[in-house]
């Protein structure tokens, strides 16, 4: 007898699962949106359909995330990746930029800053092979920095920020730039310790296409004279997000994850989730006789992308098949690291994260 869901559990890094309750919506609106005889995708970005639908959308995420009046929320395109070069082109102001290298993307960020500034990591973990975190006190912060850049949370390497530091306790003015692609809206954000923060939809929000921008207003109108006026934060912020089309559907689609997130309990409510699920995997992980493990330190762990290994490689291929056949799916970690990883962001129930801990101890006895 299949012991396969209804709908398989979807434990992808990006683009990831998302709540079912929003994509039935999205299905029965695929046609006609609120009575106005078209789709979402067929709206002009400045009609006033998709103009409620973008404010909304706006309002619901400040809300969310309690984002302070002086913070202006873009809603851009270029993903993370993109991000990094638009960052340093808006703020840098071609001197210098301290990156914290944590893991994989904050290496790509310190590689793309370097072509717009005097781009240096100030602290690393690759020693360690990003499985903890530099204390913020060991970090060597340089006098007149444009900004200081952190992930906090490393999809790849399964590795979160506790809480964001607190620079000027560290001696420095410069604002602080936080990408929080993979953890955004699973946790509260100390704005008093933010300049500017990102994030890529396509991990806890909504599909690939949309890049939520949060820049305090006094670090807008920095941008270097080569910035493509699309990607100056003071041209986007001024223009509404609308100086040229937005990706209209992707935010349609994060518009109701915004509106379930809040029917849910908010991000509250996600956080003690994102812990409850956090602690049954981990809990497996850590006492499971050896035959899987993880590597990142305790402290540093994330609660949303959870990579571990098994012990002998070549049992790899039967696992993700046999998960696959359990309707567990995406469990193969990234290339550049090997093993698997979970990813168990806002829209993956506990029940879930249940069924690959089932799934894994039975995986156990039958091979262990």
């Amino acid at each position: 007898m299949s012991t396969t869901p209804l709908r398989p559990y979807n434990f992808s890094a990006g683009p990831a699962v998302l709540p079912e309750a929003v994509l039935r919506t999205a299905a029965a609106e695929m046609l006609d949106w609120h009575g106005s005889g078209m789709g979402v995708m067929e709206m002009s970005h400045r009609g006033k359909e998709f103009t409620a639908i973008h404010a909304a959308a706006e309002q619901d995420l400040r809300d969310l995330l309690a984002v302070p009046a002086n913070f202006r929320i873009l809603f851009m395109q270029g993903g993370g990746l993109g991000e990094n070069a638009i960052v340093p082109m808006n703020l840098s102001r071609g001197g210098m930029v301290d990156v914290v290298v944590t893991g994989s993307w904050s290496k790509k960020s310190l590689k793309e800053a370097g072509r717009y500034a005097d781009a240096l990591a100030v602290a690393s973990n690759e020693a360690d092979h990003h499985t903890s975190l530099p204390a913020p006190a060991t970090w060597a912060l340089r006098d007149g920095a444009a900004y200081v850049h952190v992930c906090s949370n490393e999809t790849i390497d399964g590795v979160e920020m506790g809480e964001l530091p607190d620079l000027a306790a560290l001696g420095s003015r410069a604002p602080l730039v936080v990408d929080c692609s993979s953890h955004i809206l699973s946790r509260t954000i100390d704005w008093s310790r933010v300049g500017l923060a990102f994030a890529g939809a396509q991990k806890n929000i909504g599909p690939a296409g949309v890049t939520l921008v949060f820049v305090r207003e006094d670090l807008l109108g920095h941008a270097l004279s080569i910035c493509p006026s699309a990607f100056d934060y003071k041209t986007v912020a001024d223009n509404g997000s609308m100086f040229n089309t937005p990706p209209t559907y992707g935010i349609y689609i994060a518009g109701l994850v915004f509106q379930w997130l809040k029917s849910q309990g908010g991000v509250a409510e996600m956080e003690r989730r994102a812990i409850a699920k956090a602690d049954l995997l981990y809990g497996y992980l850590d006492n499971n006789g050896g035959f899987y493990r993880n590597r990142v330190a305790t402290q540093a762990r994330s609660r949303m992308n959870v990579p571990f290994f098994l012990a002998d490689d070549a049992l790899n291929d039967a696992f993700l098949s046999g998960a696959k056949d359990a309707g567990l799916l995406q469990l193969k970690g990234h290339k550049s690291v090997g093993g698997m990883r979970a990813s168990i962001y806002n829209a993956m129930p506990l029940e879930g994260v249940q069924a690959l801990v089932n799934y894994m101890q039975d995986f156990a006895r039958r091979h262990g």
